[in-house]
């Protein structure tokens, strides 16, 4: 990271192998896209077809190995296409965690923490900032 492109995201990104997610708007809907990455804010995913930004979207993203889908709601923040994939690559921010209309059940934060220490490598700086002699 430079200084004149400063780190936006305030959440950690990591990968979960083999995750896809379904996506669901008005006028659009794609069933296994896959999850490039995921933070606690929001998830980069990879689509056949381009997602209007701004849209809002219900998400759910399947893991391996787990049963139950996560689903939340978010809004498409940005959209690049992949020339060598032909495919899209959207970033949805997620809606913030409560009990309100329109808000994401805390649950599924709770979820996504569990896969951030499951999945999630530790930085370098981490390591040695918390190294015991």
């Amino acid at each position: 990271m430079d200084e004149k492109n400063p780190e936006k995201r305030g959440c950690k990104r990591f990968a979960v192998p083999g995750a896809s997610a379904s996506i669901k708007a008005k006028e659009y809907t794609e069933e296994f896209s896959p999850v490039l990455d995921i933070s606690r804010g929001g998830v980069k995913l990879l689509v056949k077809r381009p997602v209007p930004m701004g849209s809002e979207l219900t998400i759910k993203i399947s893991v391996p190995a787990e049963r139950i889908p996560l689903t939340l709601i978010g809004v498409v923040k940005w959209i690049s296409y992949d020339e060598q994939k032909k495919k899209y690559g959207i970033g949805i921010q997620f809606n913030p965690y409560g009990v309100k209309k329109g808000q994401n059940y805390p649950g599924a934060l709770v979820k996504i923490i569990a896969l951030e220490q499951k999945f999630s490598t530790p930085d370098k700086a981490e390591e040695e900032k918390y190294e015991i002699d």
